[in-house]
């Protein structure tokens, strides 16, 4: 800490009667009322150095004893105010960063300047402000830590801008290593120095970003300007620059969702006035950070930006500031964990304990990297779209994947496949998560992006357990985007038996493990003749139903074969092509409406079918293992 000394009389003020007097042999003739404090003081040591108290003595009325005068506005308060009347008596004061900025605006305010005497106290004070504080790195941050409680006066006399530019120019030095002081706001062993005399230096090895935690002291609107300032020259690396961000984060925000949602909890419904300015406070806050993030892709953690977005949901921030977050999410989505997406709702239009549409928008920001324009048309809101053929979807799938294969690496793409499977088991469980939105975001990924569907069909079972009024139609819908040649052996034998879902996804189940088993040579069971039905009703649609399953299109000791499993016409081949129409099926009727013929053979299935799959499932099995 730099220090300076001036005058060297002793310092003879004194308090009698809540009057402050200085001791001397001439009687005082001056009366000054610095907001709400009298001093008796003198005039000739007074007005001979302050323009602005001549000015004032000559326009009052003399009174037989004291004249009277009044500064109720006086910046500084009484510590400015005295330091420059002792500096009128000649009494020694010492000038540091921490009184520097009060002493000039005082010193300007009672006019100190040449015009009044050479050397007064504006002189001096500049002096000692450019040659000495603003040459020190402490110095400097104190000084604009200062004029917070000044920051017109700072503002106009340029002592903000310069104490910015003071910190920008050490920082941009060296941003990765420097041996000025460190922290001093933590550590409190700093350099000493006078500016007349020798600097007692103690060398200490400092980190990378050793100036982050010092300027996070500073409020934000400083703190604003300064990481501006150091930005906009381009030499601190984007990394410090981050990393500083976070350091200020978790000085100026910690536990703000514990804290806000705590306070909430009380008011039962409305906000209290602390609540409303605590939020206000921090979204200004937050809103600043967030305005100050490196463009560059890692200059931030995604968990750190993920936090920032929780921040911004809690405190109301704006539409702009979450859109900028997710998109910058959405860019290293790989390197979140299902923590970190599981933001609160404070919305409360929804009624689901997380986010879920923040987290589709992150989804979509990730998919849209290096697209344009997006490659899927909207999604309908508040239903379903009718759905297209099976092979016009794939044509349009294909060609989706094929923009989309531009965009963010294969490899992410597998990270964030987990990533979303692991959230939605954690969210299908809320009962008010609509199924188009489950859907959305099961389907915000192209299909190579899942290696394996097992953790899929868990969110899958999770989100039927937890909605079971759902009804065959939506049920349908909700396995569509399930691919059961991607089930492990574990979840096909959960699945097998899992009544609560659809009948077409246990028959494929089944369907893929004998094909499964065929290719691998193992044994293959017969199909109970209701599943051969099913395979009938495609070989002969065209034909009357009372001769559909017939002796030519039922060969079981043939088609069922090795051979024939291996063959492009075998009921493996039919049995898949049924599968896939058997779920337009249901767009030929609605409420009440007529059947399609079609449907008859699966109507013919036994009541308690996928008990009687189960038991096929396991016969399959032991088979395969004596094999």
């Amino acid at each position: 800490m730099k220090f300076m000394k001036l005058g060297s009389r002793p310092d003879t003020f004194y308090t009698s009667d809540s009057v402050r007097s200085v001791s001397s042999e001439v009687s005082s003739d001056l009366m000054i009322q610095v907001k709400g404090t009298r001093y008796l003081l003198h005039k000739f040591p007074l007005l001979s150095k302050s323009l602005r108290l001549q000015k004032l003595c000559s326009e009052s009325p003399e009174s037989s004893q004291h004249q009277i005068i009044q500064l109720p506005d006086f910046p500084g308060g009484i510590e400015a105010f005295e330091i420059c009347a002792k500096f009128c008596y000649g009494m020694t004061i010492t000038l540091s960063a921490y009184n520097i900025v009060s002493a000039r605006c005082a010193a300007e305010y009672l006019l100190m300047n040449e015009d009044v005497e050479k050397g007064n106290l504006i002189y001096k004070l500049e002096i000692f402000l450019n040659s000495c504080v603003l040459q020190g790195w402490k110095d400097s941050v104190v000084s604009l830590q200062s004029t917070k409680g000044l920051p017109l006066w700072a503002e106009d006399l340029g002592i903000t801008s310069r104490c910015i530019e003071a910190i920008a120019s050490k920082v941009l030095s060296n941003p990765s290593k420097s041996n000025l002081s460190h922290s001093y706001s933590r550590r409190g062993r700093d350099d000493t120095m006078s500016c007349n005399g020798a600097e007692s230096h103690r060398s200490k090895h400092v980190s990378k970003g050793w100036w982050a935690e010092d300027v996070a002291e500073l409020g934000i609107d400083l703190y604003w300007r300064t990481m501006i300032a150091i930005k906009s020259r381009g030499k601190v690396p984007s990394n410090l620059i981050g990393d500083a961000l976070r350091i200020y984060a978790s000085r100026w925000l910690p536990n703000i969702s514990k804290r806000l949602c705590a306070e909430k909890q009380v008011e039962t419904g409305h906000e209290s006035d602390s609540v409303n300015e605590l939020t206000s406070k921090h979204r200004l806050l937050l809103e600043s950070i967030i305005s100050l993030l490196p463009v560059d892709r890692n200059a931030v953690s995604c968990g750190f930006l993920l936090k920032l977005l929780k921040a911004a949901n809690i405190l109301k921030a704006s539409s702009s500031s979450k859109m900028e977050l997710a998109r910058r999410i959405g860019i290293q989505l790989e390197e979140a964990t299902v923590g970190d997406l599981l933001i609160p709702n404070m919305s409360h239009a929804q009624e689901t304990q997380y986010d879920v549409d923040i987290v589709i928008t992150i989804l979509e920001q990730f998919m849209l990297q290096g697209q344009s324009p997006p490659t899927s048309p909207p999604r309908a809101k508040g239903g379903f779209q009718r759905q297209r053929s099976r092979s016009a979807e794939n044509i349009d799938f294909e060609f989706q994947e094929s923009r989309r294969s531009s965009s963010a690496s294969h490899s992410s793409k597998l990270k964030v496949a987990k990533l979303v499977d692991g959230y939605l088991q954690v969210v299908a469980s809320e009962v008010n998560l609509p199924l188009s939105k489950f859907l959305q975001i099961a389907e915000a990924l192209p299909g190579f992006a899942r290696l394996d569907h097992d953790d899929l069909y868990r969110a899958i079972d999770i989100y039927l357990k937890g909605h079971l009024e759902l009804n065959k139609t939506e049920r349908k819908l909700l396995c569509r985007v399930l691919d059961s040649k991607k089930l492990s052996m574990e979840v096909c034998t959960h699945a097998a038996q899992n009544d609560l879902l659809p009948l077409r996804v246990v028959v494929q189940v089944l369907f893929f493990e004998q094909a499964r088993a065929a290719m691998h040579g193992g044994q293959v069971t017969n199909l109970p003749k209701n599943i051969k039905a099913l395979l009938a009703s495609h070989n002969d649609s065209s034909r009357p139903l009372g001769s559909l399953v017939t002796s030519k299109t039922l060969r079981a000791d043939d088609q069922w074969s090795m051979s024939g499993l291996r063959t492009p016409n075998s009921n493996i081949s039919t049995l898949k092509m049924k599968l896939t129409e058997d779920e337009d099926l249901d767009e030929n009727y609605t409420n009440g409406a007529e059947k399609s013929p079609k449907f008859n053979p699966i109507c013919a299935l036994p009541n308690r079918p996928k008990r009687m799959f189960s038991k096929l499932w396991s016969i399959n099995r032991h088979g395969s293992e004596k094999g």
